[in-house]
């Protein structure tokens, strides 16, 4: 009976045995351990967006752990970026009147690439979109910018997490 016991007991412990505790980075960015952020270039119309987005993935970056920021001179990698796109898409109207829109769906789009110091492309060129929705009130401008946090966010999520964890 214990010895049963004990087959069973080894059996369920031996599943665990490929895992481990830690950073998992992809094996393509098994080197990189700093990566440098300068700001992303800003071919869009809002003005000072690429500070807001360079700032919020820097802080994505630390709060996640996987890489250090640093800059460029020291960095393994670098990490440049281009805000591609700003759209704002109506997602809900008045009822009665379809012309009205109550809803917007705000979507940021940010083309990037990880190099080496020496230029070699590891990652990249790749999209990333983050999203968020907002209410219009009676400055739909303004709600725009107040949503365009929200929508940087989880663009940076969105960048980060496919670098660190390679999806």
């Amino acid at each position: 009976m214990k010895a049963s016991l004990a087959t069973i007991l080894c059996l369920a412990i031996s599943g665990c045995l490929g895992y481990h505790v830690g950073p998992v980075k992809p094996y393509y960015l098994r080197d990189i351990h700093t990566i440098a952020v300068p700001t992303f270039k800003n071919r869009t119309l809002v003005p000072r967006v690429e500070v807001l987005v360079t700032d919020t993935v820097i802080k994505q970056f630390q709060q996640d752990g996987t890489f250090q920021i640093t800059s460029d001179d020291k960095a393994d990698a670098t990490l440049t970026g281009e805000i591609s796109h700003i759209n704002r898409l109506p997602a809900r109207s008045v009822s009665g009147n379809v012309l009205a829109t109550t809803e917007f769906n705000l979507a940021l789009t940010v083309n990037f690439t990880l190099t080496t110091r020496d230029g070699k492309p590891l990652a990249g060129p790749n999209e990333v979109t983050g999203t968020t929705s907002f209410f219009v009130t009676s400055d739909p401008t303004t709600d725009e910018r107040q949503a365009l946090p929200l929508a940087t966010e989880d663009l940076a999520t969105r960048l980060v997490t496919q670098l660190s964890e390679g999806w």
